[in-house]
């Protein structure tokens, strides 16, 4: 049976029909997201190992977060990084932010001109992408370029949250620099990109799971 896929644009207007017209709130949706992706990891995982977690600015970010509350939860020592300041965090992947801070845990952020956390990526089992998303439309610049880098220098096992940073999802190119996932954790569909162009050398295995969209949207 041939693999659905979807389109960028198909995605996000499919979340979008989720949302507005059958009333899933934005907060469900990334809260199923992140849990799958903790899911996945602590399939990787082969004992209650060491984890860091880099995310971005966007709703990417958001699912980091709540995967890496679910890992912590099961007992994985988690590190969390921002590439950024918390105050440029919206919506959702804020609510997320905080829920983490209120609970006690700490999240480094690291701003402009601020180095890669090479030795948490080099002592983590497994460091967990969550950069960018599907929306990503422009060349990676700084600091998010030297993140990618390192991280495809440094971890040993890397999943990628619906999406390898820097590729984009429709096309499977490559937005200068992007990372190398042993794992995609995609939600809904397969991405078109995954499987044309640079898709298929850096998507590694995809894991397509269900985020609580309707079938029948």
């Amino acid at each position: 049976m041939k693999q659905k896929t979807a389109t960028v644009k198909q995605i996000q207007e499919l979340d979008r029909a989720a949302i507005e017209r059958v009333g899933i709130p934005s907060l469900a949706l990334m809260e199923n997201a992140g849990r799958c992706v903790a899911e996945e990891v602590l399939k990787v995982l082969k004992k209650k190992m060491k984890v860091c977690v880099i995310c971005g600015l966007g709703n990417n970010a958001g699912d980091g977060f709540v995967a890496a509350r679910y890992l912590i939860n099961h007992g994985v020592k988690a590190k969390i990084w921002l590439i950024g300041r918390a105050d440029q965090l919206k919506n959702d992947a804020k609510v997320n932010y905080m829920i983490l801070k209120k609970m006690g845990y700490p999240i480094t952020s690291a701003g402009a001109g601020r180095e890669p956390p090479l030795r948490d990526i080099r002592d983590s089992d497994v460091v967990v992408d969550a950069v960018f998303g599907v929306g990503l439309n422009r060349k990676v610049g700084e600091p998010f370029r030297s993140f990618i880098e390192a991280i495809n220098k440094h971890a040993k096992k890397t999943i990628a949250v619906d999406i390898p940073s820097g590729l984009d999802g429709t096309s499977g190119k490559i937005y200068g620099v992007c990372v190398r996932a042993d794992r995609t954790v995609t939600f809904t569909f397969m991405k078109k990109g995954f499987l044309t162009n640079e898709g298929p050398r850096v998507t590694g295995k995809v894991v397509v799971v269900d985020i609580g969209i309707p079938k029948w949207l």
